[in-house]
């Protein structure tokens, strides 16, 4: 190790001051470093900085664009959205008054239909009273007729005398009911 130091030949002077030629030599050197940096690498830097501040300037201008585009389509939208909620408001006004016009007619015909309903429930009952009171009237004639018969003794087979008979009884039989029941009418 220490034969390595000695191979080292002591300078003269200050160590940190260069000499001449290498200052020269230096000098030289960057002269030629800075010439091609500013020749070949600097209209390069100058393009690519030209480049980036065009994109964000071109950028800034888009996104104004942009926005711009984005406010007037949010106030379009706004006044779709306005229009919309006032149609939906007209719709349902509407949908109300419809319905309420629906519902009277309905009223109107379920009314008229009851009353259909009620007449021809009214002239089926008073047909059926006629009916009933013909065959109650028919069967009581012959009831009348039979137990004239028995009573009386001779056949009662004329049909026009059956017919006197009964309308004599049936007569007779409504009168006594008008009256009270203690008076009864003479034969």
């Amino acid at each position: 190790m220490y034969q390595h130091l000695a191979l080292v030949t002591p300078q003269t002077g200050n160590p940190l001051v260069p000499g001449w030629t290498e200052v020269i030599w230096g000098g030289i050197a960057f002269l030629i470093v800075f010439v091609a940096l500013w020749r070949l690498l600097l209209p390069r830097i100058a393009k690519t900085l030209q480049e980036r501040t065009d994109a964000i300037e071109g950028g800034i201008e888009r996104a104004t664009r942009a926005e711009a585009e984005a406010e007037r389509l949010a106030e379009q939208y706004r006044a779709q959205l306005q229009e919309a909620r006032h149609d939906a408001a007209r719709v349902r006004e509407e949908s109300r008054e419809e319905g309420a016009r629906i519902i009277a007619e309905l009223r109107e015909q379920a009314q008229a239909e009851a009353a259909r309903i009620m007449q021809a429930a009214q002239a089926q009952i008073a047909a059926d009273r006629q009916q009933a009171f013909a065959s109650l009237r028919n069967e009581v004639g012959t009831l009348a007729v039979e137990l004239a018969s028995k009573i009386v003794g001779e056949s009662l087979a004329d049909e026009a005398r059956q017919s006197r008979v009964v309308d004599r009884f049936l007569a007779e039989l409504e009168a006594s009911e008008g009256q009270p029941s203690g008076a009864r009418p003479s034969s």
